[in-house]
């Protein structure tokens, strides 16, 4: 049998380190996840040859991964959902506080009349608060499942009738494609959650630098990010008491058998998650429990006991560096605002 473990194979796709000691000679561009893990969309049942490809060299890599746009089937979704209601995650009522807090000084910056375009819009209830404060012309959801994305967009046209809605089915890894016909006027641009942590710094940049170019001149940019804080309040989160997120990482090998027809046993695999303080990033991983054999049509991989597969990073920022990825990326000017601890802000970024 092929013992593909013990050997380099081309490094292709989303590639990560499969041990928290091993990442010398392992690029960001490499480690970069494809999609936020946080976007809390569901996958639209598709398999393009593309995505078949990245999912197979990421299982054979030396270092082997699973993008984290694979945790997102039905059942993904609804346990991203749980995640952000659990008392361990933080991000999502932290990042809420903000906004309800800085509400009228966010309205005042924030001219009426925009389109709204929002990234990774999942359920659209972030969205929905956001167009509520602000009153814009039109709001385009962006996101990677069509059916999960229709059905929140049918949502948030019924809650809010004379808003005009659209649905833009698009990775953010390349290009935003927006509907030819929207209406006038100066556009800002939605990324809350702190789903740009799950870039690594450079695609990250270069999303910014594409979010510039497609809110243009005298556009804007609302964003949330998490910041860098005590290290077991970081961990936590990732590691809550009910085990959902457990679930939800392990969640991603059964969608994997439904896609390639690979044959992981969830029952060999184990959730690890820790602070890499060193890229200060949160580092998702799923860590065979036993030695154990996958296959899947005209391929297989051997993991050994204490092997991982590496399924997700989450950067955390000072307010500063980020400040200087803003001017890096063509914001001219900014300000932020933070909860009384610190643990999160949300950037205003113009062009």
């Amino acid at each position: 049998m092929r013992q593909v473990e013990r050997h380099r194979t081309q490094r292709v796709g989303w590639l990560r380190p499969a041990l928290p000691d091993a990442h010398d000679g392992v690029s960001d561009a490499q480690i970069n996840p494809g999609l936020p893990a946080s976007a809390g969309s569901g996958w639209s049942g598709e398999l393009s040859a593309g995505d078949r490809s990245e999912i197979i060299a990421g299982l054979v890599g030396f270092d082997a991964t699973i993008s984290p746009k694979f945790f997102y089937d039905h059942a993904g979704s609804t346990l991203f959902e749980r995640i952000t209601r659990l008392p361990e995650y933080y991000p999502t009522r932290t990042e809420r506080a903000i906004m309800q807090r800085h509400r009228r000084e966010i309205s005042l910056r924030i001219s009426a009349g925009k389109t709204v375009i929002e990234l990774g819009a999942g359920n659209c209830e972030k969205g929905k608060a956001l167009c509520a404060l602000i009153r814009p012309k039109c709001f385009i959801a962006v996101d990677i499942s069509q059916d999960f994305l229709h059905r929140a967009v049918a949502g948030l046209q019924q809650a809010l009738p004379k808003l005009e809605v659209r649905p833009v089915v698009a990775d953010l890894m390349e290009d935003i494609v927006l509907p030819g016909d929207l209406p006038g006027g100066k556009r800002l641009v939605y990324y809350p959650g702190s789903s740009i942590g799950n870039f690594d710094p450079e695609p990250a940049l270069a999303l910014l630098r594409r979010v510039c170019r497609l809110v243009g001149e005298g556009g804007s940019l609302l964003i949330g990010v998490d910041l860098i804080k005590d290290q077991a309040v970081l961990e936590a989160a990732y590691n809550d008491a009910e085990g959902v997120t457990a679930e939800f990482n392990l969640n991603a090998l059964a969608h994997l058998n439904r896609l390639i027809g690979s044959d992981f046993d969830r029952r060999d695999w184990q959730h690890v998650a820790f602070f890499n303080r060193q890229r200060s990033r949160i580092e998702m991983h799923l860590q065979a429990s036993v030695n154990t054999r996958v296959c899947w049509p005209d391929g297989e991989r051997h993991f050994r006991r204490g092997e991982r597969i590496h399924t997700e990073n989450s950067y955390k920022y000072d307010v500063d560096d980020f400040a200087r990825v803003l001017d890096s990326a063509g914001f001219k000017q900014h300000v932020f605002w933070t909860d009384p601890r610190r643990w999160f802000a949300v950037f205003y970024a113009q062009v």
